[in-house]
């Protein structure tokens, strides 16, 4: 019998200086403004990047050429505490309606200050790829980034 093993989840935290309520809303609202251009499906530049604010709301990109991609949907949205995220990007980099990681970012009073805290989990649905889309967001360049790009825009 072969066993398989359940890649861990990632988890990554920052904190930023600034409630929990401004926190969410730059992470959630604002996302087009921090989110890293580099980071894209896209074909043609970046014009945004949204998160629809309810349950089952769409997490896309638009292009200037007006095309878009799905990135996923909401599944929890409990502002201004936690927003869980559908990420729904396969192996390959290219969206899959069928497939369903999660990502859940959690924003916890600190003080003055506010902790952000992000889970992507169930990786292991990702079949053969799960162990490399692991390395890549738990990368330097992956997640890391992604919330650095977020502090930043908060401390400006």
């Amino acid at each position: 019998m072969t066993q398989r093993i359940k890649p861990a989840p990632v988890r990554k935290s920052v904190k930023v200086a600034v409630g929990s309520e401004r926190a969410f809303e730059v992470f959630t609202k604002d996302i087009g403004r921090w989110w890293p251009a580099s980071h894209t499906l896209l074909k043609a530049p970046r014009q945004s990047l949204t998160i629809e604010p309810k349950i089952g709301g769409r997490w896309f990109e638009r292009a200037v050429d007006g095309s878009e991609c799905s990135l996923g949907h909401v599944l929890a949205w409990e502002p201004p505490h936690r927003v869980l995220l559908a990420w729904q990007i396969d192996g390959t980099w290219k969206f899959n309606a069928a497939l369903v990681t999660e990502v859940e970012i959690r924003f916890i009073a600190d003080g003055d200050a506010t902790r952000v805290e992000l889970e992507h989990r169930k990786l292991e649905r990702l079949g053969e790829h799960a162990e490399a889309m692991r390395g890549t967001v738990d990368s330097p360049g992956g997640w890391t980034a992604v919330l650095q790009s977020y502090v930043d825009l908060i401390g400006r």
